[in-house]
């Protein structure tokens, strides 16, 4: 079939973006709002055929519309949708060119590691780095220098790099090829991106952020500034973590000569599939259209919801809703529409007040660990949505025995250097590439990780493939495991074992 596609070239000047493109089209949406009007009969992938083919209980569940949108356009009409589309994002977050991505930003950050480093190149990385982004220099080859964050010292929580960390590492390493870091962290903590990519730039290396948490940052100038507009060379940022995309919806984009655009685009046509969902990416299409559109109007609600959600949590006896002042951090790096609920004072464990939210509430938090619960506010909450988690946690909160002291005494302390990085005998990729057994935990001290390792909470990595493993470390994840936390990465969830390289103490047999 032939689509109508409209090219940014040729489009009408929208009258506010003042550089000649029209965010009121949206191209991909378009090329498939005209495949389903003209009712097409495919004889082409996917095989469902727009839903003729699946069964009676997937139908009822996904609903008919989910299929009929999960069609494909011919190649040709589907690139130049695509190109334009990607075009017009890059101007809506600040970009010289946008790539859409449909497996999320972690393979935005494979592509990234492909496209700037080399097997062997030093790469500066925060320590809590995403696994996706351990998985880009497994792919790469590359030689991590891991920066330890800042921790809250009750939490654990990552409060992100500040500059002088960065430029520390630089004059160890001058020969880096690349700065990396995640920000904002889990908990909506922004590093100083600017601060760094001043001294990143001065050294002559470029920074790429993994903002995957931060999709609305470039969208109201109360939220922390978004990384490119802060100096970055490229970033990566997760459209449906807070807007409207849909799922694994994803976004990679660059801006400056510091990487090479025609690598870049190498390595994402690499990573990213030959097949890729329509409807993902003509909801990242839409989304960029509304955030362009009406972004800040949108947050500004967000922002007040959250606002008046805090102060009526803050009323409920044994909770603490975290903010700038309790975190230690400058308001500017905070995001204020994450809600991270301190729980311990009611005597109850995160776990235990999401399960009763889920339970007795019909609630779904975004995560919640021994501490506390953290649930995300976005352009789809309402006045209701917040009313109802606000008075479920007051219910649990009026029922719980409120005892300060109980829940913390049940966190294990990692003090920081637990969590400090070891000796990095060989490369990750090293590591993922040689013979690996397993060992008991006991008897890990002195091998050599093969497995990223990150118990919850604090939700950092405790080991990374190619560490020596040390001692403290080892008696770390003793005490997370006999606390029953939960643990990603390990092949043996219990950790009574772990995956070491094959030959002892560093040594190859």
């Amino acid at each position: 079939m032939s689509v109508v596609c409209l090219s940014a070239e040729r489009s009408k000047p929208f009258p506010s973006s003042g550089i000649g493109v029209d965010h009121r089209e949206a191209p991909l949406l378009a090329a498939l709002r005209e495949y389903r009007e003209r009712e097409i009969v495919p004889f082409s992938t996917p095989g469902h055929k727009q839903g003729a083919a699946v069964d009676d209980e997937a139908m009822a569940v996904l609903g008919a519309s989910t299929f009929a949108a999960d069609v494909w356009l011919n190649a040709g009409d589907f690139d130049r949708c695509l190109r334009a589309a990607e075009s017009l994002a890059a101007d809506a977050w600040g970009a010289e060119r946008g790539f859409f991505l449909s497996n999320g930003s972690s393979a935005g950050n494979h592509a990234a590691l492909l496209a700037t480093v080399n097997p062997g190149d030093v790469v500066i990385v925060n320590r809590d780095l995403h696994t996706s982004l351990l998985a880009g220099l497994i792919l790469s080859g590359a030689r991590p220098v891991y920066v330890m964050p800042r921790l809250h010292p009750e939490l654990d929580a990552s409060l992100g790099l500040e500059a002088a960390e960065v430029a520390a590492a630089l004059r160890r390493h001058p020969e880096a090829k690349l700065i990396a870091l995640v920000s904002p962290t889990y908990w909506g903590v922004a590093s100083d991106v600017a601060a760094i990519a001043a001294v990143a730039h001065e050294h002559g290396v470029p920074l790429y952020v993994d903002e995957a948490w931060g999709p609305h940052f470039a969208f109201h100038p109360a939220l922390p500034r978004p990384a490119l507009a802060s100096g970055a060379d490229l970033a990566v940022t997760s459209v449906h973590k807070l807007l409207s995309g849909l799922g694994q919806g994803a976004l990679l984009l660059a801006r400056g000569s510091r990487v090479d655009p025609g690598r870049l685009a190498a390595s994402v046509r690499m990573t990213r599939s030959t097949s890729p969902s329509v409807r993902i990416y003509a909801s990242l299409d839409a989304c960029r259209r509304q955030m362009a559109l009406a972004g800040e109007a949108l947050l500004e609600r967000t922002l007040a919801l959250a606002t008046e959600a805090r102060r009526r949590l803050g009323r409920i006896r044994g909770l603490t809703v975290l903010d700038a002042d309790r975190l230690g951090v400058a308001a500017t790096r905070c995001d204020p529409t994450r809600l991270a609920i301190d729980v311990h004072g009611l005597g109850l464990t995160g776990i235990e007040v999401e399960r009763e939210l889920w339970r007795r509430f019909g609630i779904a938090p975004e995560m919640s660990d021994l501490r506390g619960i953290v649930c995300l506010l976005t352009i789809g909450d309402t006045a209701a949505s917040v009313d109802r988690l606000v008075r479920a946690l007051a219910t649990i909160g009026a029922e719980a025995c409120v005892d300060v002291s109980n829940g913390s005494d049940r966190l294990p302390r990692s003090g920081g250097a637990l969590l400090a990085p070891g000796a990095q005998v060989l490369t990750p990729r090293e590591a993922f590439g040689a013979p690996t057994r397993a060992v008991p935990l006991g008897a890990a001290v002195g091998e050599i990780a093969a497995e990223l390792i990150v118990p919850y909470p604090p939700g950092i990595p405790v080991l990374a493939p190619g560490e020596a493993i040390g001692a403290e470390k080892v008696a770390y994840l003793a005490e997370c495991a006999a606390r029953g936390l939960h643990v990603c990465g390990a092949a043996d969830a219990g950790l009574e074992t772990v995956r070491v390289v094959g030959w002892a103490s560093g040594v190859r047999r």
